[in-house]
């Protein structure tokens, strides 16, 4: 109501309205038609210029129209400048419109189609994986061929991707891969532990894309078919010999890719990559990420963990704990809730090798007295005197007795398998044959040797003397 009194008052009106004004005529009056606009149309924005600078960190809608606002001060209003740069957007491929900040996001998948390798010598046909990496707000692409999608392969790709851009972006976005995802999760994914360790050296976060939520993973999804028909198709006619070959093809056509003009956008991918996404990245690592796998491992009585078919120390005081082992090419390392406890090198010897730091012994197994060689030695003395002989025999033969604990443990559990009666008479053939081992014994047990005469020389063994260890008959 007061609009109209307002409308009234301007036009000169009054109450009662003067005789002979129709309703047109006084809506005529109060609701005068607007002004003619201007000749000159008013400035339209650069939407091309308005979309790149947005990918910008902390640059806004708002901002942009108040940077054009000051150019232009009889430029459009903000709900109109919002409007129609959401119908340009509505014009572009829904790739290229996505909200992607510099340096954000990294985007990372493998290729449906693979590319066939031929052996040389032997015809043999070996397809090869393309793996391809994408940034969200320039779309510079990386793309390889590895062998596998395996973990290797997997952390491999990552390593070289960011060597090629250069830097590194704040979030990977890997498809839900079990190289890189072990279990996925709409909330809390479980990631690899090798990728996790990856993701720490080059300190990146890794978000995998959602389950059946294409548009997660709409940009690299565009840069894979980009890749397949930009790079792939171009080598379908091609016969390749070797992996090296194909990727020196590859990173050869990757250049013409990325350096080809944008269809509805200014700019090639290079271009936004320079301006955009490189200066945006935080910088390498002094030293590429090294591939490691990851295993848990419960630390035995003699205090040494298993891993690659070797046994390594670590600190006493852990037996009984699981612990984390890290496997480099070469350092084995071993973590108790998160902090490193013992640091060795990788053994590559065929045998099983024991790896022992002075350091993880106990000074006196007073500390640790539940389990001494001595003790093992009484324990055996209870099923026979052959067995505790062998078992003095394998604690004898190592550098240190405890590394023969298994060994011996193992031995006397025979004898819940076999019967103990059974294990004395293979301890003695074991001990007549030189063959003091687990497996000697236990391959003794299974074919039923131990009932068959022993040599002569058994019954004239002499007492086994070692300072680690009193002897059987010291518990008699």
């Amino acid at each position: 109501m007061a609009d109209y009194l307002r409308r009234a008052r301007e036009c000169g009106l009054d109450w009662p309205l003067p005789d002979g004004l129709d309703d047109t005529e006084l809506e005529r009056r109060l609701f005068p038609p607007l002004p003619a606009a201007a000749d000159s149309p008013r400035p339209e924005p650069n939407w091309p210029v308005i979309h790149k600078e947005l990918r910008r960190k902390g640059v806004t809608l708002s901002l942009l129209w108040q940077e054009y606002r000051a150019v232009y001060t009889d430029g459009y209003q903000y709900s109109w400048f919002c409007e129609h740069y959401r119908r340009w957007t509505g014009k572009v491929d829904l790739v290229m419109r996505q909200d992607h900040r510099a340096g954000e996001k990294l985007f990372i998948d493998y290729a449906g189609q693979t590319v066939e390798v031929v052996n040389r010598h032997t015809g043999e046909i070996r397809e090869a994986q393309i793996f391809v990496a994408v940034l969200g707000a320039s779309s510079y692409a990386y793309a390889e061929a590895t062998w596998t999608q395996t973990l290797p392969d997997w952390i491999g790709s990552h390593v070289r991707a960011l060597t090629f851009l250069g830097g590194c972006p704040e979030i990977l976005v890997p498809d839900n891969l079990k190289s890189g995802v072990t279990s996925p999760h709409l909330y809390e994914p479980d990631l690899n532990p090798t990728y996790q360790d990856m993701a720490a050296h080059y300190q990146v976060a890794v978000i995998p894309a959602r389950s059946a939520k294409p548009k997660d993973k709409a940009k690299v999804e565009a840069g894979v078919q980009v890749v397949e028909r930009w790079i792939l198709a171009r080598l379908r006619n091609i016969t390749f010999f070797s992996l090296a070959e194909l990727k020196e093809a590859i990173a050869d056509l990757l250049v013409d890719l990325n350096g080809r003009p944008f269809q509805k956008i200014p700019g090639s991918r290079r271009e936004l990559f320079e301006e955009l996404d490189k200066p945006a990245l935080a910088p390498l690592p002094s030293v590429p990420y090294e591939y490691a796998e990851w295993k848990k491992a419960s630390v035995h009585i003699d205090y040494h963990v298993e891993a690659d078919a070797h046994y390594y120390s670590v600190p006493y005081q852990l037996v009984g704990q699981k612990l984390d082992v890290r496997l480099t090419a070469g350092v084995i390392e071993v973590f108790h809730k998160g902090k490193r406890v013992a640091s060795h090198q990788r053994c590559y010897d065929p045998k099983r090798r024991y790896i022992t730091l002075p350091a993880h012994m106990p000074k006196s197994h007073q500390e640790h007295a539940e389990w001494t060689p001595e003790r093992l030695v009484r324990w055996a003395q209870k099923t026979g005197p052959a067995v505790a002989r062998v078992v003095e025999t394998i604690l004898i033969n190592r550098p240190h007795p405890q590394q023969g604990f298994r060994s011996c443990l193992g031995v006397m559990r025979l004898g819940k398998k076999h019967g103990e009666d059974r294990l004395e008479a293979a301890c003695r053939r074991a001990l007549a044959i030189n063959a003091c081992s687990y497996k000697s014994i236990d391959s003794i047990l299974k074919n039923g040797l131990e009932r068959q005469p022993l040599p002569e020389a058994a019954e004239t063994a002499q007492p086994l003397e070692h300072p680690n260890i009193r002897g059987a008959r010291y518990y008699r």
